[in-house]
């Protein structure tokens, strides 16, 4: 029997799960890294004990340091939890689209959570990366992580879930897709993998309304608009994003996601986010495209254990206003009636 001598050392080393009922028939297999069975339930936990352990041997943490960061609650999640085990106390400040699970979570953890509006530009002082900023300059002895401007967000990815997944697979897989929030996952696993084999096909998964897709292909931002699905996408560019080492980035919208997210819990038995059905949903059309005798790679981000009240839940699926191929904004019911 192995024993940890804390939480902290059961981070990593998720499995790979081969996807049955949601790829079509006659297309590749699709294997899902399961990152939603790290301790706090995200990927996130890997950046969070790494930049804290990078920041504590730099001397830049210390007892009674401030742990501050914006997050959309998953990197808050894992950050709580390293600074619980460490004794560090914590601020985090979020939009206010997101669950109050994660926001429950945070609070659980002894997180201090300021809520912040989701519908402003990028630069206003409301925004909740400026929000942080100003706390940070605020309060005494706070240690910003900043993760959407931290090259040891790529860096724990590249050091860990990148070679687990060369590892897993033996590198035979013709392509990789994740979805893209800070850009430091996909970055950082894209990278390693590149290394190993440049014939690896990597694909972004963009939500309408982030900006990332946009510069992607025009090296222009457009301009924000709000959407549904938490953990991806966003208004404002990453410096954790490194485009270079991306082949293509391609969109889903929400109800795309979402009913791809119910779907894996349904289907597959797989109690992850909504930003993993969006990465899924791609997937399989990626799957599709490739043809039997290939293999796909996804990840799956984050536990549903956030999104109780959100989209697994009938009743607020059925609330919501979905855009149709026409343009016309339609709800769940409405759809579902014209396809009858």
């Amino acid at each position: 029997m192995q024993i940890k001598s804390n939480i902290l050392e059961a981070i990593g080393h998720t499995p790979l799960v081969k996807l049955n009922k949601v790829v079509s028939h006659g297309a590749a297999n699709v294997w899902a890294k399961c990152e939603f069975l790290n301790p706090s339930g995200s990927v996130k936990d890997r950046l969070a004990l790494h930049i804290i352990e990078k920041a504590e041997l730099s001397g830049e943490l210390k007892p009674g340091s401030v742990i501050v960061e914006n997050t959309s609650g998953n990197t808050g999640l894992g950050l709580a939890m390293v600074a619980a085990v460490k004794g560090y106390r914590c601020i985090f400040t979020m939009p206010d689209k997101m669950s109050q699970e994660k926001i429950l979570m945070l609070k659980s953890f002894g997180a201090e959570v300021v809520i912040t509006p989701t519908d402003v530009p990028g630069d206003s002082p409301q925004h909740y990366i400026e929000t942080a900023k100003r706390i940070v300059s605020e309060t005494p002895h706070a240690f910003y992580v900043n993760q959407y401007h931290n090259p040891l967000n790529i860096e724990a990815h590249y050091l860990y879930t990148g070679p687990e997944i060369w590892n897993q697979t033996e590198g035979n897989f013709s392509a990789i897709v994740a979805g893209v929030g800070t850009g430091g996952t996909l970055s950082g696993v894209a990278k390693y993998l590149k290394e190993k084999n440049s014939k690896i096909k990597v694909i972004g998964v963009d939500p309408f309304g982030s900006v990332h897709y946009d510069y992607f292909y025009t090296k222009k931002l457009c301009t924000p608009a709000v959407y549904k699905v938490e953990g991806i996408g966003e208004d404002v560019l990453c410096g954790a994003m490194d485009f270079s080492v991306v082949d293509e980035i391609r969109q889903v919208n929400d109800r795309d996601a979402f009913t791809m997210a119910r779907r894996l819990v349904r289907e597959e038995g797989l109690f992850c986010g909504g930003s993993s059905g969006a990465a899924v949903y791609i997937a399989e059309q990626v799957a599709q495209e490739l043809g039997a005798g290939h293999n796909v790679v996804t990840i799956l981000p984050d536990s549903a254990t956030r999104y109780i009240s959100k989209y697994l839940s009938d009743d607020w699926m059925e609330r919501q206003e979905w855009e149709s191929l026409d343009g016309k904004t339609m709800t769940s019911n409405q759809i579902s009636a014209s396809k009858t």
